[in-house]
Formats: C-alpha cells, sequence, structure tokens
C-alpha cells in the first residue's frame, strides 16, 4: 500500500458457531443474522468440512429460496444440484455454482460420494429490491475457468468475482459488486489488496493464521475478521507466519431493510408471507 495508513483493520473478530442445516450436514456458521446489517449485502457464510460421511452424506434435500443470490465453493468433494426451473449440474473441487433464486427456486443439493473430505463454503448475496423478483438463474463453473494469478509476493490467489491486480473474476454482478478472492500463502509472505471504498469486507481465515491491517492483529482459523470502513482505507495488508488460506470479501451495501425468515429474504415481513404462501401454493418455478 501506499502509506501505513491506507490498510483496514480488524474492527471484530468472530467465531464460527458449529451447527448443522439441511439434514443434518456439520457445518461452521460464520456470519450470522446479526452481522447481516453490518456486512451488507452479505447476509451469510457457512463453512462445511469433514472427512466422516457421517457429517454430510445426507445433504441438503429439496428446499425453497427468494430473494436473493446463492453461491458455493466447492475445495473438495462433489455435490449434485437439481432445481426446479429444471437446471442440474454437478459441482466438483475447485468450481462455483452461482445461483439467483430471484421470485423463487427449489432445488436440492446431494453429495456424489460415499468417502472421502467434503470441503467448501456457502455464501448468500442479498439482491436489491427491484430485482427480488427476478427471473432464476444458475451457472456451473468449473475450477478451469476461475481465474488464477500469483502475486509479486509470491501469493496465490483465485478471483472469483470481482477485480484484483488487473484481472477480473468468473463472476460481475453489477448490483452489489463482490469481490470474492481465495488466498494461499507461504510462511512469511505478505502482501495487500485494494479493497473498492465504501464497500463492507471481512476476511475468513480456513487455514492457518493471519497478521491483519496496519495494527497486525493475528486471525486464526475458523474466524472471521470484520474489517473497518474508514475514509482513508484502500485495501487490506496481510501477513503469514506459516501456511495459510482465507477467503477475501467485499461488497456494495444495498442500505435496504432486511426481512428474513429461513430461506426468504425480502424488504418487508408481507413480502415474506407472501413468499411462503407461493411456495406453500407452488407458484415458485
Amino acid at each position: 500500500m501506499s502509506s501505513a495508513n491506507s490498510s483496514r483493520n480488524v474492527e471484530q473478530i468472530v467465531n464460527g458457531i458449529p451447527t448443522s442445516d439441511g439434514a443434518g450436514v456439520s457445518l461452521l456458521r460464520v456470519l450470522t443474522q446479526n452481522l447481516q446489517r453490518r456486512l451488507d449485502p452479505f447476509l451469510m457464510l457457512d463453512e462445511f468440512r469433514s472427512d466422516d460421511p457421517r457429517d454430510y452424506i445426507a445433504g441438503f434435500p429439496t428446499h425453497p429460496h427468494r430473494g436473493f443470490q446463492t453461491v458455493t465453493y466447492m475445495l473438495a468433494g462433489r455435490m449434485r444440484h437439481r432445481d426446479s426451473a429444471g437446471n442440474e449440474g454437478l459441482l466438483s473441487s475447485g468450481g462455483v455454482q452461482w445461483m439467483n433464486a430471484g421470485r423463487g427456486l427449489v432445488h436440492s443439493e446431494l453429495p456424489e460420494q460415499e468417502e472421502g473430505l467434503m470441503h467448501g463454503f456457502q455464501l448468500w448475496i442479498n439482491l436489491p429490491s427491484t430485482r427480488k423478483m427476478s427471473e432464476p438463474g444458475y451457472r456451473d463453473i468449473p475450477s478451469s475457468e476461475i481465474p488464477e494469478i500469483t502475486t509479486e509476493s509470491g501469493v496465490g490467489v483465485r478471483v472469483i468475482a470481482g477485480e484484483t491486480n488487473g484481472v477480473k473474476g468468473a463472476v460481475d454482478e453489477p448490483d452489489t459488486q463482490p469481490l470474492y478472492l481465495d488466498l494461499h500463502f507461504a510462511p512469511g509472505q505478505s502482501y495487500s489488496f485494494p479493497i473498492p471504498a465504501g464497500h463492507n469486507a471481512f476476511l475468513y481465515v480456513y487455514e492457518g493464521s493471519f497478521l491483519v491491517g496496519e495494527k497486525n492483529t493475528r486471525v486464526n482459523a475458523q474466524q472471521m475478521a470484520v474489517l473497518s470502513n474508514e475514509a482513508h482505507a484502500t485495501g487490506l495488508s496481510l501477513h503469514a507466519k506459516e501456511h495459510a488460506s482465507a477467503l477475501l470479501l467485499a461488497g456494495k451495501p444495498l442500505r435496504e431493510d432486511i426481512v428474513q425468515w429461513g430461506p426468504f429474504v425480502m424488504n418487508t415481513r408481507e413480502e415474506v408471507e407472501q413468499a411462503l404462501a407461493d411456495y406453500r401454493e407452488g407458484r415458485f418455478s
């Protein structure tokens, strides 16, 4: 960075909460409802990681969504997607599934493995009120289509969404302008990443640990660092004393009301009640 004062710092460290979802899939819930306003437009982040089939084999049977996008990033394993719009795809190691639930979609995500490691993340990104009732959409992005770069200091970066170092990611979303990077540091490496001014941002460490920002705050594995929003901060500086990996996410806040009931995220209670009625009466895609 151009000066020591241009890096964002850690505002808050959040420890992931062990829980289960779907048909009993074990996961770590990192971004919860109490942080939705602070990290707008991001609504939720889960990490799932286990080599015990009992933790994941039942998967996520048929369930609905409305009003937001789901982004599933698979580091290891295979998951089959089917939805009510007729889409089907296999998400495998290194790939991303980017789904726009829009006005309503019913889908399932089921493992296509009976042994071995399953490791990945699911992120929920809000939609603006003008797109909450948009046509549902779905995209499978294989690992080969996700740009990978190596910085001048040797840090490995997968650019899932947004742009960094002049490289555009696999996804561009104009409403929320998400930056989604998967970072891999070797021991002793440092690097500073630009983050758009005004974007809310966080770092989720899933391996090793990092020293973050000008204050060198230590963030360990399975911890999320909510990053400060000072006007002068133009990026984020990171240093790893060991092998370390993390997700860096930033997005343009929508600054709209958030009303959530389970898998429905709208702007008013009436809209959520309508979503529930539409699902019960079979009006989703």
